[in-house]
């Protein structure tokens, strides 16, 4: 009988590693492009901080800059799952994910009110042209003549809601990258947000 029972516990904790992932063992996100690509450009400005002007930058320009790159690394070394992306919006929002080693990063369709699920890496969002949006939380709400792509680093959370006073989307996390079309790798479709309200939600996203 004591043979059986270490036999069943044996199995069920053998089961437990195969199916199910670990409680303690969080993603690392230090691997990565995004991580080699941020560490990189922080080391680099960090070496021009006393001459700011030899990296383009004035001295306020490379504090902040140097204030992002150090949060992006910081989300990358904390991050315990993959990005997500939460649409606070009120409208449809279309997002660009991909389900890793499954899909490429593509564009789909969050409804409001809506969380990607974690199994996804939600890599960044779809701005139309028209859209008021707040990219940085200290610059300026700005209407969009082009559409864009905002881009966040591995293990992001974002959130994207409307201001109820301005209208503007405004974002918790300022994007590591902008993409306009023909930038990046990103397909960027001509669409207005009228049209991106009637696309149907995409389900897999939320499973």
């Amino acid at each position: 009988m004591p043979f059986i029972k270490i036999f069943l516990v044996a199995l069920v904790f053998i089961l437990n590693l195969t199916i199910a992932q670990p409680s303690w063992a969080g993603k690392d996100f230090t691997k990565g492009t995004d991580y080699a690509e941020v560490t990189q450009e922080l080391n680099q400005l960090l070496t021009v901080q006393n001459n700011p002007e030899q990296a383009g930058y004035t001295p306020e320009e490379l504090q902040a800059r140097l204030s992002q790159l150090q949060s992006q690394k910081y989300i990358m070394e904390t991050a315990k799952k993959r990005a997500q992306c939460t649409n606070l919006t009120g409208r449809t929002l279309g997002v660009y994910a991909n389900k890793p080693k499954k899909s490429p990063t593509q564009l789909y369709f969050l409804a409001a009110g809506q969380i990607t699920d974690d199994d996804w890496d939600c890599d960044g969002i779809y701005l139309p042209a028209g859209t008021r949006v707040l990219l940085n939380p200290t610059g300026e709400v700005q209407e969009l003549t082009e559409p864009i792509a905002v881009n966040f680093v591995d293990g992001t959370q974002s959130i994207a809601r409307t201001n109820p006073t301005t209208g503007a989307i405004e974002l918790n996390v300022q994007p590591a990258k902008v993409f306009k079309a023909g930038e990046g790798t990103w397909l960027l479709p001509t669409l207005s947000q009228a049209q991106i309200d009637t696309q149907v939600p995409s389900p897999e996203l939320i499973d």
